[in-house]
């Protein structure tokens, strides 16, 4: 499969989310509502496009509320809704068990927390290797090159997978997040259920081995578009204009998009051990199922089931009931790229937020 310079839905759109990111920050909308306040979030840097768009989209239809979220990060977002500093988290993890049940300030006693999937978007393995523009590969090579132990393009292992493309004798730079973030557990996840023997390490938001290493996906697309024979993963909506590569799924190779990336879900159960509500996906990184790209990321909102301030639970309830909507799912991908929520996850999320105080 001839590997694509990588676009979803966001090719020509960058301009437009900068200046909904724009609106949602400097402006209100002329649209009233009973709805009034002030809304704070933190968390997620690859939701950071997509919150811009349903910001933006929310605080048109509610002329009285303002919603700030900053992109700090999937652990600081997570570790701020835990100490009452903001009233929902954005995070590539989900909060643990011991976390949803455990003490959150801005919760009511024992109410606990849910966690929501409503971002969801493919981890491209973006490269850029002097005179090839199309690649294959397998977990088993994925956790090769990133471990250290294939060094060079033109090692026999990246050769077999890809018959009809020279590949250079040159070394392999692999790019890594030098942050902790919930792409680099997503990805070690992926490595770790896939390809076992050739990743001895448990999943980590935290990447595991030293090397070359840029902060957040901005970070990492920019060395690839700046360097040579190097590869590296990052959100694929922060992929544009770069070259990705097809992962091995079963019997073929499979591109991200959007489609591809929607498809996991479908094939992954809920993690067990969960209240009904708290909706936290056990994503299948080793299926075989054609069409399916497993290397991906399910981002979630997280939020109280029951508010100590009612009006804040009222306005968490509204966002994210917009946020889950499809419409507002179909502006997160016009302008960040994401992959829309299924229909039955969405009805799923949605019952979930319906219960919200």
């Amino acid at each position: 499969m001839r590997t694509q310079r990588f676009g979803l839905a966001v090719t020509g759109l960058a301009a437009t989310a900068v200046l909904l990111g724009g609106c949602a920050v400097n402006e209100q909308g002329d649209t009233e509502s009973e709805l009034s306040g002030v809304l704070d979030g933190a968390g997620s840097s690859a939701q950071g496009a997509a919150q811009d768009a349903w910001i933006a989209g929310f605080q048109r239809a509610n002329a009285g509320v303002t919603v700030n979220y900053d992109p700090a990060g999937s652990g600081a977002g997570r570790e701020q809704f835990i100490v009452g500093a903001v009233g929902y988290a954005g995070s590539d993890t989900p909060l643990g068990l011991d976390e949803v049940e455990g003490p959150l300030e801005r919760c009511t006693d024992e109410s606990g927390a849910i966690n929501l999937p409503v971002y969801l978007s493919p981890i491209a393995l973006a490269f850029n290797i002097e005179g090839v523009d199309r690649l294959q590969l397998d977990a088993a090579s994925v956790a090769g090159i990133f471990t250290g132990a294939i060094e060079r393009w033109n090692d026999p292992a990246l050769v077999r997978l890809n018959p009809d493309v020279t590949l250079p004798d040159a070394r392999i730079t692999p790019v890594h997040r030098s942050d902790d973030s919930g792409t680099t557990e997503n990805f070690t996840d992926y490595l770790a259920e896939a390809a076992p023997e050739q990743w001895p390490n448990e999943p980590d938001d935290a990447f595991p081995y030293e090397g070359e290493a840029a902060q957040g996906n901005s970070g990492i697309a920019a060395v690839i578009r700046d360097g040579v024979n190097v590869v590296g993963y990052l959100d694929a909506s922060r992929a544009e204009g770069l070259d990705v590569a097809s992962l091995a799924v079963g019997d073929g190779f499979v591109a991200p998009d959007a489609e591809s990336a929607s498809a996991i879900v479908d094939v992954s159960p809920m993690e067990p051990g969960r209240a009904e509500d708290d909706l936290v996906i056990d994503i299948d990184r080793a299926t075989t199922e054609a069409g399916v790209y497993p290397l991906v990321l399910v981002s979630y909102l997280i939020g109280c089931r029951e508010y100590r301030d009612a009006n804040e639970g009222e306005l968490v309830r509204a966002y994210l009931e917009w946020v889950s909507s499809a419409e507002g799912q179909d502006a997160a991908a016009g302008d960040a790229g994401s992959a829309p929520i299924s229909a039955a996850l969405r009805e799923d999320v949605q019952a979930a937020v319906a219960g919200i105080r």
